[in-house]
């Protein structure tokens, strides 16, 4: 089965090589859209063999990803953004499941850098070229609206989910946002669409929880209630209502009604991996609220599907700390380190315990090293942690 990388891209020569360079030796050939570059991004695409086509950018991305389409050559379309990159481990699954004569569309899991605690999607990336597959919506562009009027008519077709992460995405680091503005154009945009679509429930989840990122509050529990009362929703919509109404409750201190919803979102039948934000927020809720061992069972839960899980380890370890387990915390602080070496809350915690324990050298290590990262990341916290430690004789 031949398959085709589908982009379209604009001012993204500091991200196309390492996005082009994963796909390389996996994909038949690149489909490159420009909508209007001004940098070295047509000349780096063309310099990895890539057929680079133009077109004029009208804010809609569905508009441009449709265009980019009729290029494609080979069976099967990859669609990738310049900021995600295809994972090598991904490739051997990713390849035999192409092969399947029923597969209509390949789910993969999305790896989303710099959204630590919701660090998974599903994107329906990977699909058989088919005249009836095309994007809709103008900014988060999806091909599921047509798929599904697509299985009404041609019901042998599967869909597939690849539950191993297969794209890892670093768009949605808080730098990636400011510079490119993201919430604006995307308020403006789905503003747009949900004024022809005031119930579509996929609007109302994204729209509700941007509303609420921007500190309309308000407003977005109203869009997030609202897509809730749709007549349908698929589960994912489903579960990403209550997720986002589940995290708005929880910071207005409204620990019934986020725990309620919070429960609603882990009944939902999705993939394991992709409910981490909710287990991991419902877990913070009871920590907060002093149900320990509740809290505790749930962090260990997210640990067991996602074992590389940084902040569940911190936070499994506040929580062991606090049930009087301190080696299980200093355990948990250390791994937490392990995986983000400048954890300086980590670092932070870790020499409380070791204090508490009688290490005094490893401790003021420990201690050393969190006011240094502290310092480093800007933290006001790195001269009060230093009076701590002076008033204590440790430095």
């Amino acid at each position: 089965m031949s398959l085709s990388l589908c982009m379209i891209v604009k001012n993204e020569a500091a991200n196309l090589p390492r996005c082009l360079d994963s796909v390389k030796d996996v994909v038949d050939e690149m489909i490159v859209l420009d909508t209007g570059s001004t940098d070295q991004t047509i000349a780096i695409a063309q310099s990895y063999g890539a057929k680079v086509y133009e077109f004029t950018w009208c804010d809609d991305f569905s508009a441009a990803r449709n265009a980019a389409l009729p290029y494609v050559t080979g069976e099967w379309v990859l669609v990738l953004d310049a900021d995600e990159v295809l994972l090598p481990a991904i490739v051997p699954a990713l390849t035999t499941a192409i092969q399947n004569s029923k597969a209509l569309v390949i789910n993969l899991v999305r790896q989303e850098v710099g959204a630590p605690q919701a660090p998974y999607s599903l994107v329906s990336r990977l699909f058989r070229k088919h005249p009836a597959i095309y994007f809709q919506r103008p900014y988060h562009a999806m091909i599921d609206d047509s798929v599904e009027t697509l299985l009404q008519q041609e019901s042998h077709w599967e869909i597939i989910n690849l539950p191993d992460i297969a794209i890892w995405h670093d768009g949605y680091q808080p730098e990636m946002i400011a510079a490119r503005d993201k919430w604006k154009k995307a308020r403006t945009t789905m503003e747009g669409f949900l004024a022809q679509h005031p119930n579509d429930p996929y609007v109302c989840s994204k729209l509700g929880a941007l509303y609420i990122q921007m500190g309309e509050t308000t407003r977005g529990i109203e869009l997030l209630q609202r897509g809730l009362q749709a007549e349908t929703i698929d589960v994912s919509t489903r579960y990403e209502l209550h997720y986002h109404l589940g995290s708005v409750y929880q910071e207005l201190q409204e620990p019934l009604q986020a725990d309620e919803q919070y429960q609603q979102a882990m009944q939902q039948p999705i993939l394991p991996m992709l409910k981490l934000g909710a287990l991991h927020n419902w877990a913070a809720l009871r920590q907060t609220h002093g149900d320990l061992e509740t809290a505790k069972l749930l962090y260990e839960q997210a640990l067991a599907i996602a074992p590389d899980f940084t902040i569940a380890h911190y936070n499994l370890g506040m929580t062991l700390r606090a049930l009087g387990d301190l080696a299980g915390a200093i355990g948990h602080y250390q791994t937490a380190i392990q995986l983000q070496p400048d954890y300086a809350d980590a670092y932070q915690n870790l020499g409380v315990v070791l204090l508490k324990i009688g290490d005094g050298a490893g401790s003021r290590a420990a201690f050393q090293q969190a006011i240094a990262l502290h310092q480093q990341q800007g933290s006001p916290e790195a001269q009060r942690l230093q009076q701590s430690l002076r008033d204590l004789g440790m430095l």
